[in-house]
């Protein structure tokens, strides 16, 4: 790897690969960049996108280490990269069986919607206002509901137990979803860009032994996700009509409407403080 830095550095590294370079050379590179594109549409709509971060900066820590022989660092990543093909057949185990699942299916979806969920939302009030109302709403009918605002970490694998609406949020259409016997009811909402995305979406519930036993699947449901990913998620009971909210793992309670849209504008603000 030394000889190969070295003659990267001395430029003939680029003069010996373009010497022989031909049409099967460009097939090559195109079909490349065909599985790494396809990897970055799958990975980006779910939660192994982090995963796979990590896993990149342990590789490029790796490959400081050969750079600079650094040899108490080496040591210890030559008995990980021994079993890695194992540990990330064992970590991705769901994202590469649905990977596979699809495979032959629908293969360019993903290029028609390329861009399309990285909108800008110039403000957040409009679509929290929207929520709060519906939320008020529902916790005085005591109309059980659960509303999922995705963050930074995508949840695809959850949209896809679900309908996808990819709708106008509007206090309306949430009260709507939630009315008990509707078809979407049974079910959480998922909130991506300002926009009610996906209705009927069943989330995975928490294994924590500490959750009051008074509490039912919503909340459970409420906190699992929430340990999984920064989303934020909107609970209310359906015997209380309480109000609650979670996040990393933990859960508010006894909101009143103007509370709870304080806690959500903070939570928001710290998220956004944080990406910057």
């Amino acid at each position: 790897m030394k000889e190969m830095f070295s003659k990267l550095i001395s430029g003939n590294f680029f003069t010996d690969a373009f010497s022989t370079f031909g049409w099967h050379d460009i097939l090559d590179i195109f079909c490349l960049a065909a599985i790494f594109f396809s990897l970055y549409l799958f990975v980006r709509d779910r939660r192994a996108g982090k995963l796979l971060l990590g896993v990149g900066l342990v590789a490029g820590i790796f490959l400081v280490s050969e750079l600079l022989d650094m040899c108490a660092v080496r040591y210890l990543f030559d008995g990980f990269f021994g079993y890695g093909l194992v540990i990330l057949a064992i970590i991705f185990q769901p994202e590469l069986r649905a990977a596979m699942e699809r495979i032959g299916s629908v293969p360019f979806d993903g290029l028609k919607t390329i861009g399309a969920e990285t909108r800008e939302l110039s403000s957040s009030g409009a679509w929290v206002g929207a929520i709060v109302a519906a939320v008020k709403n529902m916790s005085f009918s005591k109309t059980g509901a659960l509303i999922v605002i995705e963050r930074s970490t995508k949840l695809g694998e959850y949209v896809s137990t679900g309908t996808t609406i990819n709708a106008d949020l509007s206090s309306e259409l949430l009260c709507a979803v939630f009315v008990n016997k509707a078809p979407l009811h049974d079910g959480a909402v998922i909130v991506r860009g300002g926009r009610l995305y996906a209705a009927g979406c069943y989330l995975p519930l928490s294994d924590k032994s500490d959750i009051f036993k008074g509490l039912g699947t919503r909340h459970r449901a409420a906190i699992g996700l929430t340990e999984q990913s920064d989303a934020i998620v909107v609970v209310v009971s359906e015997e209380t009509g309480t109000i609650s909210v979670a996040h990393k793992g933990k859960l508010f309670r006894e909101f009143t409407s103007v509370s709870l849209r304080r806690k959500l504008l903070e939570l928001l603000h710290q998220q956004d403080k944080s990406e910057n």
